[in-house]
């Protein structure tokens, strides 16, 4: 593959242009000694870039944002957000740059964006740098995350500034080239709604539906119908996290995307015993965001769009109230449905079983897991070998089969498909203590755990020998695991 030559890469800047209240012209800082760590060849190719050019100076330059395209236009973007229930009226990229949108071979747009590249005028205190632990960390988890089929920003790659950076110690700075959709949030919605300009808010709304909800431009309401997508989209979202014991960990609505996709992976993690408690972020004091507290949180921010977009909704208040709240109730019951719907997958559940017969017998599982403080993801994977006829794999998952007997009388009979569990139970996800391993000796200098981690969460429905470790709960003395958010 050649590299002698640069490519045509072309970075357009309709998010810029469209909305200039919105963004800010800015440039990423000079990164001293940029390394790439890692390289997401198979995005790459995807976005239609050579995986090869990027590996060159000038495309380890394009990754840092030193150098882009003429008729690119790297802007910060401006947005408000609530932060654990509390409103921030001006947040912002403060260490990131939307650089510019590519149309990859088919056609879609999407955002190439940089985290961890400077200070902008919405950093606030910050320094706006980021290291390397969390921008790998994000790397591992949002390919795991799309490896899964949950929608979800993605990292084209992880780059070693070469500059120090001051946190509680003093570690190695690094920066994420992160590839999105686009970067709308419900945040973004607050901003333009703040500004008291309903012609800027307009524009936002048909932006959005232009680049995620097409089928709104054809809608008399085509706002309203904007909405009902969007609530829509995070429903079926959240039920996917749901399914897969995924703790986002700061689910502010800064971070809840138009788009549907999941963003911004700080202190987020995976379950290890089944608990709706469960609370990994070291900041969520509270429980806020809690695992069991995500489709309501959802919900919730669903709430606050529809309050941001209410002069769009319809002239009369009271009207566009009640376009508002017909919309936000819709949550619930598409949630609910989505997580029917995966649960009877997991269980792998025939058509005939009735839907109260499926909800009864997820319930009564879910007692059990909490009960018997199970490991989530191994019993669920587990559950194929049972259905088989092993009845102790339940065992090996880490659960006393004696536990779960009466349940299990229950579900054998009803023939589960144990192929289609196998498909949508996966065997690996990021386990919080590989992870945490991963980043620590990656921060040493050894990518080695980091690209083992990524072999398994990659493809992660396939059982391989190889990879077994990558396979078990949590060792049994890990103790209380706590994330941060790496800012």
């Amino acid at each position: 593959m050649s590299t002698s030559t640069r490519p045509a890469v072309s970075l357009e800047a309709r998010f810029a242009t469209e909305l200039p209240e919105l963004a800010i012209p800015w440039q990423a800082e000079t990164s001293p000694e940029p390394r790439i760590l890692v390289l997401n060849e198979a995005l790459a190719t995807e976005l239609g870039l050579d995986p090869g050019w990027l590996r060159t100076p000038e495309g380890v330059d394009l990754l840092t944002g030193r150098s882009v395209p003429a008729d690119a236009t790297p802007v910060a973007q401006a947005y408000a957000g609530h932060q654990f229930g509390a409103y921030s009226p001006r947040l912002g990229d403060g260490r990131a740059l939307l650089l510019g949108e590519l149309l990859d071979p088919v056609g879609r747009r999407r955002d190439l964006h940089l985290k961890g590249s400077g200070r902008t005028p919405f950093a606030r205190g910050g320094d706006g740098l980021a290291t390397v632990g969390p921008m790998l960390r994000e790397h591992v988890v949002s390919e795991a995350m799309h490896a899964l089929g949950i929608p979800t920003t993605r990292s084209l790659g992880v780059v070693a500034t070469g500059r120090w950076v001051q946190r509680r110690t003093t570690l190695p700075g690094a920066l994420l080239a992160r590839v999105a959709g686009s970067h709308l949030r419900v945040g973004t919605f607050q901003f333009a709604r703040a500004t008291g300009d309903v012609g800027l808010l307009r524009r936002l709304a048909d932006h959005a539906i232009d680049r995620h909800h097409p089928e709104a431009a054809g809608s008399e309401d085509r706002y309203a119908a904007l909405l009902r997508s969007v609530v829509a989209d995070q429903a079926s979202l959240v039920a996917r996290w749901m399914l897969v014991g995924f703790v986002h960990g700061v689910m502010n609505t800064d971070n809840t995307t138009i788009s549907g996709e999941t963003i911004d992976y700080g202190p987020c993690a995976f379950l290890d015993r089944y608990d709706p408690a469960t609370v990994y972020s070291s900041i969520d004091t509270e429980g806020r965001y809690a695992y069991g507290n995500q489709p309501a949180v959802a919900r919730w921010n669903m709430a606050r769009l529809a309050e941001a977009m209410l002069p769009l909704l319809h002239e009369e208040e009271d009207r566009a109230v009640e376009i508002a709240v017909e919309a936000v109730e819709a949550f619930v019951p598409a949630y609910g449905a989505s997580w029917s719907t995966g649960m009877r997958a997991k269980l792998g559940l025939p058509a005939q079983v009735t839907a109260a017969d499926a909800d009864s017998l997820t319930e009564e599982l879910l007692v059990l897991l909490q009960e018997h403080r199970v490991d989530h993801t191994s019993f669920f994977r587990s559950l194929g070998a049972v259905a088989r006829g092993d009845t102790d794999a339940t065992r090996r998952a880490g659960a006393d089969p004696a536990a779960f007997e009466a349940w299990f009388r229950r579900w054998l009979p009803l023939q589960p498909d144990a192929a289609s569990m196998d498909r949508v139970n996966p065997v690996h996800i990021p386990r919080n203590h590989l992870v945490e391993e991963a980043l620590d000796a990656a921060v040493e200098g050894d990518l080695t755990p980091v690209d083992r981690l990524l072999e398994a969460v990659t493809d992660p429905y396939v059982e391989r020998p190889s990879l077994e470790r990558y396979a078990g709960p949590a060792p049994a003395d890990l103790g209380p695991y706590v994330t941060f958010c790496g800012t």
